[in-house]
């Protein structure tokens, strides 16, 4: 302070402060050796509280208003001073003016991710942003626990130290209210007003309140929210296999109006494997392989053939393999004559039925066919005596 200054101070008589940085939280007033002459005017403006500290201790405070420093007005100062009868000569004394006004421009973010359980996505980290409001309420503590004798107390001295405090309240808040992660945003309020008063309480032995805090936004990290963004298309799209038929079809149209494109064929087969993928991570269960049908009950190997079953052929088809009495049968009802080709395992080819011997046993017993007769010799009869009355046969003539 120069000599000019100092002979200015001895003759000022109005103590006031006049803010016009909009980021001072503490001002001390300025006085030539901290005299204070007496009947001088102190004027606390709305918003400020002014403090007087005689010897780093903290004597009287005044709230908003005019008033005029004489004995009266300084009880403890008074006292401290020893000044029981009035005084005339000026006084030392240091004057702080604190801005109890909000403070709106503080900012506040996650440098780092906060990690949370979260019922439906497991482990998640999450990051947050906002702003919030502050509030000087008792002058007399934050002097005593921050300022100490700092000339101007500014905004910027604090505002790291708070936003520490706020992070290290957050990740308990966000557990405390236990919303899953996509109900956040519906519940950003209701956990932003408990931070505040978290935050008012913590504060409180500084004389620091927190009016208002604002969660602006709660993100994942990028990785994270890019899967969501597919997942929320995947919901967007409705049914994928409808879609993945309109990709396809879209696909086809582009060809045929791009008629000889190298890449027409491979973005068909894309477009529609990025349909069937899409469909697989919307329905996990039919991505998944079908459950083997369960093993049929195991069953007796066939009955073996034996030996004496033949294959007949019947009307150009082959029939059996049948047994003895079977072909019997056909043989009584005229299907199995011996002609008929048979052949069983063992023959080397279709034989007919009656050159078998065994099948040829089942045929009814036919005698062979008569052998021819000779003819008859006429014999030469006897002559008979001619009949009675008969003439004899007449001699043959000469």
């Amino acid at each position: 302070m120069g000599f000019m200054d100092s002979i200015r101070g001895e003759f000022i008589d109005i103590v006031e402060f006049l803010d016009d940085s909009r980021d001072t939280l503490v001002w001390r007033f300025p006085r030539h050796d901290n005299e204070i002459k007496n009947g001088a005017q102190l004027v606390v403006r709305e918003g400020q509280v002014a403090v007087f500290v005689n010897e780093g201790e903290i004597a009287d405070v005044f709230g908003p208003g005019t008033v005029t420093l004489e004995t009266k007005n300084l009880p403890i100062l008074s006292t401290l001073k020893g000044w029981k009868y009035g005084f005339d000569s000026p006084f030392k004394a240091e004057v702080y003016f604190v801005a109890t006004r909000q403070f709106t421009d503080f900012k506040w973010g996650t440098q780092n991710p906060v990690t949370l359980r979260d019922a439906e996505f497991g482990m998640v980290r999450l990051r947050a942003f906002g702003t919030y409001a502050l509030r000087i309420v008792d002058g007399g503590k934050l002097l005593k626990e921050l300022v100490g004798t700092d000339p101007a107390f500014r905004t910027e001295e604090v505002a790291e130290f708070l936003r520490q405090s706020i992070v290290s309240q957050l990740g308990t808040a966000l557990a405390k209210a236990n919303v899953p992660m996509l109900d956040l945003a519906a519940n950003q309020q209701g956990i932003a007003d408990q931070l505040a008063l978290t935050l008012t309480e913590q504060l409180a032995p500084m004389g620091i309140s927190i009016p208002r805090f604002i969660i602006e936004n709660i993100s994942l990290p990028p990785e994270v929210e890019a899967v969501l963004d597919k997942r929320t298309s995947m919901g967007v799209l409705g049914n994928l296999d409808q879609y993945a038929k309109f990709q396809a079809a879209t696909a086809i149209g582009d060809a045929a109006n791009n008629p000889g494109g190298a890449g027409e064929g491979m973005g068909l087969g894309m477009g529609m494997a990025m349909g069937q993928q899409m469909a697989n991570a919307l329905n996990p269960q039919a991505s998944q392989p079908a459950p083997a049908a369960p093993a049929a009950p195991a069953s007796p190997p066939p009955v073996p053939v034996t030996s004496s079953a033949f294959f007949l052929a019947i009307g150009g088809q082959q029939v059996g393999p049948l047994e003895r009495a079977a072909i019997s049968a056909k043989i009584t009802s005229g299907e199995v004559t011996r002609e008929t080709l048979v052949w069983r395992d063992g023959m080397d080819a279709w034989t007919a039925a009656g050159d078998v011997a065994e099948v040829r046993a089942l045929f009814p017993a036919t005698p062979p066919p008569l052998p021819p007769t000779p003819p008859a010799t006429p014999a030469a009869s006897a002559p008979q005596p001619p009949a009675e009355g008969t003439p004899p046969p007449v001699p043959p003539t000469a």
